[in-house]
């Protein structure tokens, strides 16, 4: 039944195509799309990808393409639009330097997982994959040394979005790179969830969202670079609660040959997500009910987060504008 689901996977970059662009193409039962921005190679071109240009943007949806700034990482939600427009069933979120390992999948969205008790609070599950002291960007850092064991059963669940680690280089803030920089292989597991109230930062570099919470693809466009998949995980987690939905995390299935990057410059961007991470969650969570919608309880965290200055107010009209198409 699986292998009859459409699978896309989008993917933004601004280099010329990748080893691990060129391993994703290469993938059967899933379409790869590639969204560019000022900064990518004119001709951009690789066999079967759908490259997804400013022309080819501005002519699937001109008023989203128009709003959306460029050479900022959001413009990645064209792509998601196209899988939606194309009927996507499940969107598939990674980079173009995390390259696939063989059998590169994900698991079955509904079943019986481990699954860390809840209302735990913020949670470190890189834990669970590994005795190495690393921690995922985005987790609290007065956490970082926490050691509190939780408990766990098997449950079943109903899973939201799957989160794959990434061995090599994998997704850590500025802050462990600059005092450690170790680079890390997980442990071969089984996947882990997270039950209500439990919570984990998760990113977009090797996750996957199921059809009913597209609206949750959202990338917040007017927030720095390192702060946006952030803050999109920790909004999305109480609202996927409130439908019945928990949040999964899967061993490695990707290398990560990291990108350049300037270890300063990426703090400098991940200040508010250590600054209003916490806060974020916490409006989402008093925000978000049952009896609304997924894209209601989008639009209403959002109000909330800008009326406590975490969004501006005209990312409020760019989320209207994503909202419009559910």
């Amino acid at each position: 039944m699986e292998n009859k689901l459409k699978k896309f996977i989008v993917i933004t970059s601004i280099f010329e195509p990748t080893i691990a662009v060129e391993k994703f193409a290469g993938l059967a039962d899933y379409q790869l799309i590639v969204v560019g921005d000022l900064k990518t190679p004119k001709n951009w071109n690789c066999p079967n990808v759908t490259y997804l240009g400013d022309n080819e943007q501005k002519e699937l949806n001109s008023e989203f393409a128009e709003l959306l700034p460029y050479n900022h990482y959001g413009r990645k939600m064209m792509g998601y639009l196209y899988a939606i427009q194309q009927g996507a069933d499940i969107i598939i979120d990674t980079d173009d330097d995390n390259i696939p390992y063989e059998n590169w999948n994900f698991p079955d969205f509904e079943g019986s997982f481990d699954t860390i008790d809840k209302k735990q609070g913020f949670y470190n599950i890189y834990s669970d994959f590994t005795s190495q002291k690393i921690w995922p960007r985005g987790l609290p850092l007065q956490l970082i040394n926490s050691t509190h064991t939780f408990k766990r059963s098997s449950q079943e669940s109903k899973i939201g979005v799957w989160q794959g680690l990434a061995d090599g280089d994998p997704d850590v803030d500025a802050i462990y790179r600059l005092v450690s920089d170790i680079s890390c292989t997980f442990i071969k597991r089984q996947p882990v969830v997270l039950d209500e109230g439990t919570i984990c930062p998760f990113n977009s570099q090797n996750t996957a969202f199921r059809k009913e919470l597209f609206p949750l693809l959202y990338l917040p466009a007017y927030v720095t670079f390192r702060f946006t998949d952030i803050l999109r995980g920790i909004v999305a987690q109480p609202i996927m609660w409130k439908h019945g939905y928990r949040l999964g995390f899967t061993e490695a299935t990707v290398f990560q040959e990291r990108n350049p990057h300037n270890y300063l410059r990426d703090f400098e961007s991940e200040v508010p997500m250590y600054l209003k991470g916490e806060l974020s969650f916490e409006l989402s969570a008093k925000i978000a009910s049952s009896q609304n919608s997924i894209a209601e309880n989008l639009h209403s965290v959002y109000a909330e987060l800008e009326k406590h200055a975490i969004v501006e107010k005209k990312e409020l009209t760019l989320l209207e504008s994503w909202l419009s198409h559910f």
